[in-house]
């Protein structure tokens, strides 16, 4: 795969796809995580005169979240503490023409391509090739960076449409993400305890079942929705309140899955052995060999219980690698975001290789600030699709792009940067 230091960028025109799609609150953008997590890769580029167009999706359609980029530009000029202009438009004239005016060393950042119904679409890269976007950007563009790790799960046009057309080279985020990623996932050293929580049940099951099947695991320690569902297939009852929950997530219908991966690899799957509620206006925790669980007909399980959070600690304590995604109950809520923060601070002390994701993970890692952890990944479902052992459409995407355009690292030399002496 092509790395940002292989290419000359001065006076090209670098369409940079990241990933700055951020949580908003009342209309207003509350985390510059991802922005400062893509700073690198954009520093690189302006100090070695490229001309950077930056693309970025925010939200869904119909979504709270769903909003312009102006915000992102205001974000950037800020942290660059040079202007990022915000082009309202995607792939128009207005939009082409304004790619066309930039000098080098001078950024925008088009509107949320979200707002381009073609981008909404997952599609193979032949077709996102003909996709107006590509068609209309391609001959503007000398090369594309892509530093949108946390959407390498998606094949969208932005992402993957000028793979055959121009040379695709990854970012920094990019780079280490897959480093981080890959060594965690193909090391040999034990034991290799992989933590899945949060409420992407399907998403978690997929990844318990490859990395037992693929012996890249050793343990799997549960939590959240995800630590419920297999603690029902142990043949445990968590209550009315609880089981009407996972019906209404459609997850009860992932109980026969879970109760064929605990078929295959049990013991190696380590459930909680206690909860949390609020009852009574506090936090209360049910130890499940115990005769109080009638607490779950009424009361919803908010977190895993402090019995569970020392056997998982032990655990991490020895670890050599450890994987992480999720929190293990509703963190939101300070008085149950006891098991989330205990379970990430043990991580960060133990002495492993740890990688951990997820935006509920990271925002809880940075509300506590949790320090240690050697990885933070900015993608839940790429990071989970990844170790599920999925083919990311991103990553094949680089791979293919490399092939069509080698040849020209036999060519370019890369040039220093402009404020070199």
């Amino acid at each position: 795969m092509f790395k940002l230091n292989n290419f000359s960028y001065h006076g090209k025109t670098v369409f940079l796809r990241a990933d700055l799609n951020s949580p908003v609150k009342e209309g207003r953008i509350i985390s510059d995580a991802r922005f400062r997590a893509v700073l690198p890769t954009i520093v690189y580029l302006l100090e070695h005169g490229a001309k950077v167009v930056i693309g970025t999706h925010q939200g869904k359609p119909y979504g709270g979240d769903y909003m312009t980029t102006e915000e992102h530009a205001r974000i950037l000029s800020g942290l660059l503490s040079q202007e990022v202009e915000y082009v309202e438009d995607i792939f128009g004239r207005y939009a082409r023409e304004r790619i066309k005016g930039l000098k080098p060393g001078e950024t925008l950042i088009l509107e949320n391509l979200r707002f381009a119904a073609e981008e909404v679409m997952y599609k193979p890269i032949e077709d996102c090739e003909k996709t107006f976007f590509v068609r209309k950007l391609a001959p503007l563009i000398d090369y594309v960076v892509n530093d949108a790790f946390a959407a390498a799960h998606r094949s969208q046009p932005s992402l993957v449409g000028f793979a055959r057309l121009k040379p695709m080279v990854m970012g920094f985020l990019m780079e280490r993400e897959v480093e981080a990623l890959t060594r965690a996932y193909g090391a040999e050293e034990r034991p290799r305890v992989y933590v899945l929580g949060g409420a992407k049940v399907d998403d978690s099951l997929r990844v318990a079942e490859n990395v037992l099947r693929e012996e890249k695991a050793d343990l799997i320690l549960t939590g959240g929705l995800v630590g419920q569902l297999f603690t029902l297939a142990k043949g445990f009852d968590l209550g009315g309140a609880n089981i009407d929950l996972l019906e209404r997530r459609g997850i009860i219908n992932l109980v026969d899955w879970a109760e064929h991966i605990l078929d295959r690899f049990y013991p190696q799957v380590r459930t909680p052995v206690d909860f949390a509620v609020d009852y009574k206006g506090g936090r209360f925790e049910v130890d499940l060999l115990e005769d109080r669980k009638e607490v779950f007909d009424e009361r919803p399980i908010l977190d895993i219980g402090s019995r569970t959070v020392e056997k998982y600690r032990a655990i991490l304590r020895d670890a050599s690698i450890i994987v992480a995604n999720g929190p293990m109950g509703v963190f939101e809520m300070e008085e149950f975001s006891a098991g989330t923060f205990e379970i990430f601070k043990a991580i960060g002390e133990s002495p492993a290789f740890s990688v951990v994701g997820g935006g509920h993970s990271i925002a809880s890692i940075y509300r506590h600030n949790i320090t240690g952890i050697s990885h933070v990944s900015t993608g839940g479902g790429a990071m989970l699709s990844f170790f599920a052992g999925e083919r990311l459409p991103v990553l094949e995407a680089f791979r293919i792009s490399y092939e069509r355009f080698k040849d020209k690292l036999k060519r370019e030399e890369p040039r220093a940067p402009l404020n070199n002496p």
